[in-house]
């Protein structure tokens, strides 16, 4: 219908300069379908581009923190477009939303319920510290529809959790529990359902009310996966160079001189 509104896919709140990203299409245990991923990539813009915000937390309403790619239809094919060709939702939607996480200039935590299958797995994974409930799980389901792990899952569960752990949970299908994530190092937390959000929203809340350095470390760490020694070492020297030029470095060493805490700005 002309005129006609669509209900949004997620919803975003900023609390004590944390920037909370709430996928909220539960019907379909927050599958990531073109809309969602427009209202994803919105959000995402905005908290980035919002100096009052100096932490994101990305979470999913209901019982699932994202089911994977919605190929119930209206929610991104994964058929190529032409016989031999790529994926076109894949090189237009779902690579630049994760790798502009990966860039990203602000530090963000997911919060992880219920499942996180698929491209969901890898929204999770992409970011910089990852909390999960105990009844939570992460799947790579493509075996079961013939198709390839992506969203750059082949990428991230090598480096996470080493080639014969990635080869299992990508060639077998195999659910992996939140607390077994935790002992193979894939994830940081693993808490009681009910303290989910505020383990999540206390890791964010460090990392807000911390210095403008944390967004040029995570990116450090991030370009440390694919670089070699000499060329990292040279980015941590121009990374301190920034880092030593911004108002919290002067107010940090300013404020270990005189043996008090330091009030960072974020700036």
């Amino acid at each position: 219908m002309d005129g006609a509104t669509r209900a949004a896919k997620v919803r975003t709140e900023v609390r004590d300069r944390i920037g909370i990203i709430t996928l909220d299409d539960p019907a379909t245990l927050n599958a990531a379908g073109m809309d969602l991923m427009a209202d994803l990539n919105a959000a995402m813009e905005g908290f980035i581009g919002d100096a009052a915000v100096r932490a994101i937390v990305i979470t999913g309403e209901g019982r699932g923190f994202c089911s994977g790619a919605n190929l119930s239809g209206g929610g991104g094919s994964r058929v190529t477009d032409a016989p031999g060709g790529p994926n076109q939702a894949l090189l237009k939607i779902y690579n630049p939303f994760v790798s502009a996480v990966r860039k990203s200039p602000k530090p963000l935590v997911a919060a992880v319920n219920g499942v996180a299958a698929g491209v969901g797995a890898s929204l999770a994974l992409v970011c910089d510290l990852i909390v999960a409930a105990e009844s939570a799980y992460f799947l790579q389901a493509f075996r079961r529809i013939g198709l390839v792990p992506d969203g750059g899952a082949t990428y991230l569960l090598p480096r996470l959790v080493g080639k014969a752990r990635a080869m299992e949970l990508t060639l077998l299908g195999e659910k992996l529990p939140a607390a077994t994530a935790l002992d193979w190092g894939m994830i940081n937390r693993c808490v009681p359902d009910a303290e989910l959000m505020p383990t999540a929203l206390a890791l964010a809340k460090q990392l807000a009310d911390g210095p403008a350095s944390l967004g040029l470390t995570r990116n450090l760490i991030w370009a440390s996966l694919d670089s070699a020694w000499h060329d990292q070492v040279e980015q941590e020297a121009y990374r301190q160079g920034d880092a030593g030029r911004t108002e919290d470095a002067r107010e940090g060493i300013m404020a270990f001189a005189q043996k008090r805490p330091a009030e960072f700005k974020g700036r």
